[in-house]
């Protein structure tokens, strides 16, 4: 079985929470399982290279994605985490991923352009995975900015075998926030294989409308935390696609077996 992770943070590598935590250690137990992975994480410009240890990997970098009709250059990084024999690979471009903040800029605010940092990250980790002819079993996206890759991994690519078997898990999480993304974030986010019916969710694009295309697209749901916001959850009910709960104590065995019933189905 081959396990795609991808997710907005892992620590060490950005500081400790409960999305960066899970993602620092799912990863590492699901491949002492035996189990074979791939890990990607935007390389926001906090991130210290020089500490970490990270570097180009020419072979995969230099593609050329277009958001709004502008070209802009994927950059692959990779480092690794020695104590995990883990690889992390880290989705860069100067324009998107060199400010010193993630997300939010020094007030708080969501930035202007996340809608089109999120598309070049989730388009960006598929073009490199298909670069690498490695083709998952099962792809656990985690947390919001990763939502379209639920979306271009059953749509994007309709031609390519990589990812006609994939069994897609999104993970919810507490990060509830009314910033709304741009107006034309369904037209951006648009790509060949996406019909516009499948982006119609993002007629008002706020941080609902995006886990809701999750939902749509989606093929399992780990929810992790309290606090998810009930419209959420109402929505995921409503769609009847296989939940589990997040427990600290048990989770990598809960989703490895969680993995293993999916592909059966």
């Amino acid at each position: 079985m081959k396990i795609l992770f991808i997710t907005q943070e892992i620590m060490p590598y950005l500081p400790a929470s409960e999305m960066s935590t899970i993602c620092r250690y799912l990863p590492q137990g699901i491949q002492e399982q035996g189990k074979e992975i791939r890990t990607f994480m935007p390389k926001f410009g906090c991130i210290n290279e020089r500490r970490n240890q990270l570097h180009e990997v020419i072979r995969l970098s230099g593609m050329n994605l277009i958001i709004s009709e502008s070209d802009h250059q994927l950059i692959i990084k990779v480092a690794s985490i020695q104590s995990a024999r883990m690889q992390v690979y880290f989705i860069d471009n100067d324009e998107y991923f060199s400010r010193r903040q993630t997300l939010f800029d020094t007030s708080g605010e969501c930035f202007a352009d996340n809608d089109e940092r999120a598309i070049f990250f989730g388009r960006g980790v598929l073009e490199t995975v298909r670069k690498l002819r490695w083709q998952p079993s099962i792809v656990h996206c985690h947390g919001w900015f990763t939502a379209l890759a639920t979306l271009y991994v059953k749509k994007a690519f309709p031609e390519d075998p990589l990812f006609t078997k994939s069994k897609v898990v999104y993970s919810l999480y507490n990060d509830n926030y009314s910033t709304s993304f741009n107006p034309d974030f369904k037209t951006k986010a648009a790509t060949d294989g996406v019909t516009k019916r499948d982006l119609a969710i993002l007629e008002k694009p706020n941080h609902m409308a995006l886990n809701k295309l999750a939902i749509n697209f989606a093929d399992g749901f780990v929810t992790v935390g309290e606090q998810i916001d009930p419209g959420l959850k109402e929505y995921l009910k409503a769609s009847n696609k296989p939940v589990i709960k997040h427990n600290t104590e048990t989770y990598i065995q809960d989703y490895s077996t969680f993995y293993d019933e999916l592909l059966k189905k």
